[in-house]
């Protein structure tokens, strides 16, 4: 199945109380790929400036992700800097620098407009909207939005989610969008106004799918180091959506394992700084970890006359 996703390809810096790494590889697009690359052959589409690392991204190329799509202008790649806190739930910008990625205008090469399964990665809904006008037939559609187009781009957000079936966002941009503090009211306001699913992430407390028809939640998976929780969202996200391209449906069944494997890749990317950990992962330590989350959740109901003895 064919998988494409346009959003950023950046240079990170990062503190965190555990240490910190200077223009390591970062953005939307990297991890998603790195992430559904797992699973599926993924087509990217982006921008870096003349200053990139090319040779960083032959992991990606290895793994069956076509960079036909992305472009290499004259000028600085997008970068960007912050600092976490202690929890690691919070951290402060330092400084962001959007380089060639500020006139980035998404050009889907010929040969990915036949993609089926199509993710937009954190990018102005606008230029999200220029790419679904690209593609031929897109079989399912998600994207990833912030606070900032909520704020700032809101008619065009709006149009959007006409057109899109999934949208993730975490549980504070879900209530902004909505004008509503109870997740599962927001998220059925999201629903109305077009995406059939949603799916609400709330970091190292997992995420929650919700469709027409059911709600289910992906626990987080415990774990006793985490060092760098950037970019565990888009990991998230290329779990899910590549899960299901690689099975090739969005039946329920596939949605509730597709937030496993989604959770379990998110729960990979935060072991290491950066996007280290995923570089190396292997598909068995993938199987084994969603065998685990398993193992988190599974229990025998008693039968009544056990509950009330």
């Amino acid at each position: 199945m064919s998988l494409l996703v346009v959003g950023s390809v950046a240079l990170d810096s990062i503190e965190t109380p555990f240490g910190s790494v200077t223009d390591t590889l970062g953005g939307s697009a990297t991890f998603f790929s790195a992430a559904a690359s797992l699973y599926c052959g993924v087509q990217l589409v982006g921008v870096v400036g003349s200053d990139f690392p090319l040779r960083d991204l032959a992991f990606l190329e290895k793994r069956g992700v076509d960079l036909t799509g992305l472009e290499q202008s004259e000028g600085e790649s997008f970068r960007w800097s912050g600092v976490y806190s202690f929890d690691l739930n919070s951290r402060e910008t330092l400084e962001t620098r959007l380089g060639v990625f500020a006139d980035f205008e998404p050009k889907i090469p010929d040969t990915f407009r036949d993609a089926e399964w199509i993710f937009l990665g954190n990018i102005d809904p606008v230029l999200q909207l220029d790419v679904l006008e690209q593609v031929r037939r897109p079989r399912f559609v998600a994207c990833d939005t912030m606070n900032f187009w909520i704020e700032g781009k809101r008619p065009d957000l709006l149009r959007l989610l006409k057109r899109v079936d999934l949208l993730m966002v975490n549980d504070s941009e879900a209530r902004e969008l909505s004008g509503d503090h109870n997740l599962l009211r927001a998220a059925r306001w999201i629903q109305a106004h077009g995406p059939q699913m949603v799916v609400v992430k709330k970091g190292e407390h997992g995420a929650i799918l919700f469709t027409k028809e059911f709600v289910f939640f992906a626990p987080g998976y415990p774990l006793e180091e985490v060092f760098d929780p950037t970019g565990a969202g888009d990991a998230f996200a290329g779990g899910f959506v590549g899960y299901l391209a690689r099975v090739g449906s969005s039946e329920p069944v596939h949605l509730r394992r597709a937030m496993i494997y989604g959770s379990a890749m998110g729960s990979f990317a935060v072991e290491k700084f950066g996007i280290g950990r995923l570089i190396e992962l292997s598909p068995r330590e993938v199987h084994d970890r969603v065998c685990q989350f398993q193992e988190l959740t599974a229990f025998e109901q008693p039968v009544l006359e056990e509950v009330h003895a």
